[in-house]
């Protein structure tokens, strides 16, 4: 092969993680690397939140946790807990657990127990009690175990995200990748419209083989320049907006994320061993920025506090084409789904990923960019089916923003075939696989999503169930998960021996 010269435009977590990953999988390739960053544009630096992939990414960089969590404020992540969602009596919250193999004992209880309760039969329905990390994250416990453990625990991480994009440029360095200071002010092109190289504010050029494109939702290589078209998902996606804010960290230290419905969106709680992270993802359409920032400020005790909030718009959709010619949109110049299931770096990790695997069985062409857009579109898609769903569903009626998210029937075929397996009281697993979408998310995460929220008959219509619908004993699963506690210390001291460690 001949020698291949890729160039990253934009830092930031997705510019670092794609020149990280890159470096790493071809470090024995004729494969030069360079990212050209501005010294004059900061970063959005509030995606604070990950799924267990991100730790796949770090096991395969050989990243250690001692090493990076203490340097980016970092905390474990048990999964996700949703709050006011749903008016349902007993379903105010439920908690969206990382599925984990203790779990292969005590979830067919729970998926027995919502397809009973779906025909009516007086069963437990709620998710909470039949998962050890829902336990764990009640606890404020980390999912560490003691070195005897023997099954495996699926965990994320809450960290500063401008931390970590200084912690993954160094790992970038250190690996070989060129780190260029400058400020990008146009592009030129070879005669077939392929990028050939990018024009800085002194007259340079930097020349590539292959860009990708990190800058942002500028999106300067792929939007603004190669006229790659733009999807919006506003129709059943209504956030555009944020605002955050910070608080002290207390003396317990979370293992969860929260989630809680507001007037005109919600807002998240990201415990970090520093500080807390909070924020209130809103819609434009139905509340100004104003309004939004005084009913998070009034939630968290900081009406008349001079802290400074930070205001965010965010256009959520994705391109057309995520590999155009020869250049590559990643992060948020390819396209953004609302932070309400932290899957932003997962899409970053994916499609970085992706690209490798093309790139590579492409023989180091383009050949296989159409595999690559195909399975990114499919992807975006599954996550932004369970993302709309969490609106879809909901049975708040105080504002209008919920009234017309309930009422909102611009639903995909494959979203609306999920619910209409779920409420007629069909197998729902059976209809995940048919359509072969629990691969994005996997069956627990669609049945905790919809049991959570209590979708099922009301309770007045309820009915006593014989032996068959009773046969598993709700306190001996519960009994079995505290057990399995039992092997998970706190949190805060776990984060302690970490910062020791390092």
């Amino acid at each position: 092969m001949n020698k291949k010269r890729i160039v990253i435009l934009g830092g930031g977590t997705a510019g670092w993680m794609a020149a990280n990953l890159m470096a790493k999988s071809w470090q024995d390739q004729p494969i030069e690397i360079a990212l050209v960053e501005s010294p004059d544009i900061g970063i959005i630096g509030v995606g604070e939140g990950s799924t267990p992939q991100f730790k796949g990414f770090m096991d395969f960089m050989g990243i250690s946790e001692a090493q990076w969590m203490p340097a980016c404020n970092a905390t474990y992540k048990n999964g996700i807990r949703f709050i006011d969602w749903s008016t349902r009596p007993g379903f105010s919250s439920y908690f969206h657990p990382f599925p984990s193999q203790p779990d292969d004992y005590s979830a067919p209880a729970f998926f027995h127990n919502s397809f009973v309760r779906r025909k009516a039969i007086d069963v437990a329905g709620h998710p909470d009690p039949f998962f050890l990390t829902t336990y764990l994250a009640e606890q404020a416990k980390a999912p560490i175990a003691a070195h005897h453990f023997p099954f495996e625990i699926n965990y994320g991480y809450h960290f500063d995200a401008g931390k970590l994009g200084l912690f993954l440029a160094q790992t970038a360095r250190d690996l070989g990748v060129e780190h260029i200071q400058a400020n990008v002010s146009d592009v030129r092109k070879h005669t077939n419209g392929d990028i050939a190289a990018l024009v800085c504010e002194q007259g340079t050029e930097i020349t590539g083989d292959v860009f990708i494109d990190c800058s942002g939702f500028r999106s300067l290589l792929m939007q603004q320049h190669l006229d790659v078209g733009f999807e919006s998902f506003a129709n059943n996606l209504f956030n555009d907006a944020a605002v955050v804010l910070p608080t002290e960290q207390g003396d317990v230290i979370s293992s969860e994320t929260q989630s809680i419905a507001r007037k005109f969106g919600w807002s998240w709680h990201i415990p970090l061993t520093n500080r807390i992270g909070n924020g209130y993802v809103y819609s434009r359409r139905y509340c100004d920025p104003d309004k939004a920032e005084t009913e998070l400020r009034t939630a968290l005790g900081l009406l008349d506090s001079d802290v400074e909030a930070r205001h965010l718009t965010m256009k959520v959709g994705q391109v057309k084409k995520h590999w155009h010619k020869n250049c590559l949109a990643i992060g948020l110049s390819q396209g953004f789904i609302e932070p309400l299931e932290a899957t932003a770096l997962h899409i970053v990790q994916e499609t970085v990923q992706s690209f490798i695997e093309c790139y590579q069985d492409g023989e180091f062409t383009d050949k296989l960019k159409t595999r690559h857009n195909q399975s990114l579109d499919a992807r975006y898609q599954a996550i932004r089916d369970y993302i709309v769903a969490h609106y879809r569903v909901n049975s708040r009626a105080d504002t209008q923003y919920w009234r017309d998210n309930a009422n909102n029937n611009q639903l995909s075929r494959s979203l609306y075939d999920v619910l209409q397996t779920w409420v007629s009281g069909k197998n729902l697993s059976d209809e995940l696989h048919r359509q072969d979408i629990d691969k994005y998310y996997p069956s627990v995460s669609w049945h905790c999503l919809l049991a959570g929220y209590g979708i099922y008959p009301e309770q007045s219509q309820l009915i006593a169930g014989n032996e068959a619908a009773n046969k598993y004993d709700l306190s001996q699963v519960q009994d079995y998960i505290a057990r399995c506690g039992l092997n998970f210390e706190d949190h805060r001291a776990q984060l302690e021996r970490l910062a020791q460690m390092r």
